[in-house]
């Protein structure tokens, strides 16, 4: 599912292994260094490339060079000792899933799918050992008995056969896809299920929450105070998690008593020193956040973000941002990690339906304890958590118990209702507060409507 320019250079490699068979160093030092950092390259990827990291890219060259590195010290070893890298590799058990691992790579995927989308819950450590066997087992069902007989010349296996088993195989999946896709995929196989328009409010979307880098620009004070009338100028600076409270700033701002200012760009943490090949322009936007806080005599900042993407890195740009912000003399609210589900608000209640459960909650689908992560990174920060307020010990509520309003329009952004249900309850109100600086001049200088 990668496009072959950006993968071909990883299947030249191994071919000009074959086709060019470089000599092996004479030296048994040289090769056993060799085969050592063919291993030592591939661990470091398997311990340093996270989900957060750009793949394929550069971060491919560790484990492609280092099996490279392997084959390479592993080849004409008939007249002198193999290296030690080699006969690691020789060892039965991993000479079985060498053998086995197409077929489970094949396999192991759709086992994986299915599970979490028949539970719609995050699994516990027994399916996952009960998926590996599964996996493990169907695999060597299929290296046996499907891709094994395929290697010998049978009448099966001649090129004819093959080309005509292979269309028809095409034909059918095609014509399977097109039904499917004629037919709105098949609604009539639930047909207790439908689907509801979520309130969502306006996001302002390509002004003040932009999903596209070339729009940033268009960003403007003025469309984007969403409450105001108050003394005090707060910014909502953060990712779509941020962008979510928005619907529910009107219906809580006599609580909130500020002039919210929405600051918003979707994949784009709050975070000075962020940076992602998949949103470049989210470091520009960043840092004129900073010239936004001057210029429109912002006295507090509210950061949110969807802290679950972004752990992997570590949380060491959130603090220095922080930083940032008190030198510039602002109170700072970090605003945690919100629930978030591993399905559709709307699916998890059909399907609750569907077991005749009497509950509006369901588990979380992400590490609890990712707001204690982010916490010793808000220094000179007020921390909000919102698991706090929304969840307990049998899960999080995705509908309102007594009207049934989805508090969520997908997996975890807020709906209009659960945007004004959260900020009512653990937003910061600026009424009184001695801790917020009090403008110098007159909000509309600034440039607000």
């Amino acid at each position: 599912f990668y496009l072959l320019p950006t993968r071909i250079w990883e299947l030249a490699l191994g071919a000009m292994l074959m086709l060019r068979k470089p000599p092996v160093p004479a030296g048994r030092l040289a090769v056993e260094l060799i085969g050592l950092a063919g291993f030592a390259l591939i661990a470091f990827g398997f311990v340093m490339i996270s989900d957060s990291d750009p793949f394929p890219g550069y971060n491919a060259l560790f484990p492609c060079i280092g099996t490279a590195l392997l084959i390479y010290a592993g080849q004409d070893n008939a007249d002198r000792p193999a290296p030690v890298a080699t006969r690691v590799l020789r060892l039965a058990p991993l000479v079985w899933v060498g053998l086995i691992s197409y077929s489970l790579y094949l396999v192991h995927w759709p086992i994986n799918s299915f599970v979490h989308y028949l539970s719609l819950k995050t699994v516990g450590v027994p399916t996952i050992v009960a998926m590996t066997v599964a996996s493990f087992a169907l695999a060597a069902f299929s290296w046996k008995y499907i891709e094994q007989p395929f290697r010998q010349k049978r009448a099966y296996t001649a090129p004819l056969p093959i080309f005509a088993f292979s269309a028809t195989a095409i034909a059918l999946l095609c014509a399977g896809g097109l039904a499917g896709a004629l037919g709105n995929g098949f609604p009539q196989r639930f047909p207790d299920f439908s689907t509801e328009r979520i309130r969502v409010g306006d996001w302002r979307n390509g002004i003040c929450f932009n999903e596209n880098g070339t729009r940033i620009e268009d960003w403007n004070l003025a469309d984007c105070t969403r409450t105001t009338g108050f003394a005090t100028n707060v910014l909502l600076w953060g990712d779509s998690f941020a962008a979510h409270y928005v619907s529910g700033l009107e219906p809580n701002a006599q609580k909130i008593q500020a002039n919210v200012i929405q600051y918003t760009y979707a994949g784009c943490p709050p975070d000075l020193t962020y940076f992602s090949y998949a949103r470049p322009a989210c470091t520009r936007f960043n840092e004129r956040a900073l010239s936004i806080i001057r210029d429109a005599n912002i006295q507090a900042v509210i950061l949110s973000g969807r802290w679950t993407d972004y752990q992997a890195r570590g949380f060491d740009g959130l603090q220095k941002t922080i930083d940032r912000l008190r030198e510039m003399g602002v109170k700072i609210y970090t605003v945690g990690q919100s629930p978030e589900f591993i399905a559709d608000v709307q699916k998890i209640a059909f399907f609750v339906k569907r077991e005749h459960a009497a509950t509006t909650s369901w588990p979380m689908a992400m590490d609890p304890g990712i707001n204690a992560r982010v916490l010793p990174f808000t220094k000179g920060a007020d921390f909000i958590d919102p698991l706090t307020y929304l969840c307990d010990s049998a899960g999080c509520s995705y509908a309102d118990a007594k009207t049934n309003e989805f508090l969520y329009f997908d997996y975890g952004h807020f709906s209009s209702a659960g945007a004004t249900l959260a900020i009512s309850k653990y937003w910061p109100s600026f009424a009184t507060s001695d801790k917020v600086a009090k403008a110098n001049r007159q909000f509309t200088a600034a440039g607000a409507p």
